[in-house]
């Protein structure tokens, strides 16, 4: 059911940067997915939590199946998210793994989208859109988000203002 890949759209110049917190906010990309969410963790005092309170660890295709989270021990800290698995290896293979799936860093539109994204919980399916961004704030802080879901590691998560959720329990 959850098969679909994540979309990005090319905006061009259409979407103007526009101001957040005292920060310069400019949209990459147009995107919208459709994912179960692996896990959720909250952030309140890091650098980005004023932009960003909430990250959700999100797979699709494979890794949307039921149960995934549990059979590939899904954890999330420093704005990281990892899998682990036991010694019969990943149940699905890790490219597969590491394509399926992303840590989004979400910017809630507005307080109505935060309040629905606070409702979200390890195993909904979400349905998000929204932009890629980056942020930029004028003491040289910067924020920006992947462009490919084929990354890992640092710099592979999706910094992802979210103007639209909807949960399906």
């Amino acid at each position: 059911k959850h098969e679909h890949l994540p979309l990005q759209s090319d905006i061009g110049n259409r979407i103007n940067v526009f101001q957040l917190g005292g920060a310069n906010i400019t949209p990459l990309a147009g995107f919208s997915l459709q994912a179960r969410v692996l896990r959720r963790e909250n952030y309140r005092l890091d650098a980005g939590a004023e932009f960003s309170p909430i990250d959700l660890a999100l797979g699709w295709g494979p890794m949307a199946e039921p149960g995934m989270a549990t059979k590939l021990n899904v954890s999330q800290s420093g704005r990281f998210y990892r899998c682990s698995w036991g010694n019969e290896g990943p149940p699905i293979p890790l490219e597969t793994i590491i394509s399926h799936s992303a840590n989004m860093h979400l910017v809630p539109g507005n307080q109505g989208i935060l309040n629905t994204l606070e409702k979200v919980s390890a195993d909904d399916v979400v349905e998000l859109d929204g932009w890629l961004i980056r942020i930029e704030k004028n003491d040289g802080w910067r924020w920006q988000s992947s462009m490919t879901r084929e990354d890992s590691g640092g710099g592979a998560c999706e910094l992802f203002y979210v103007c639209a959720v909807t949960i399906e329990r």
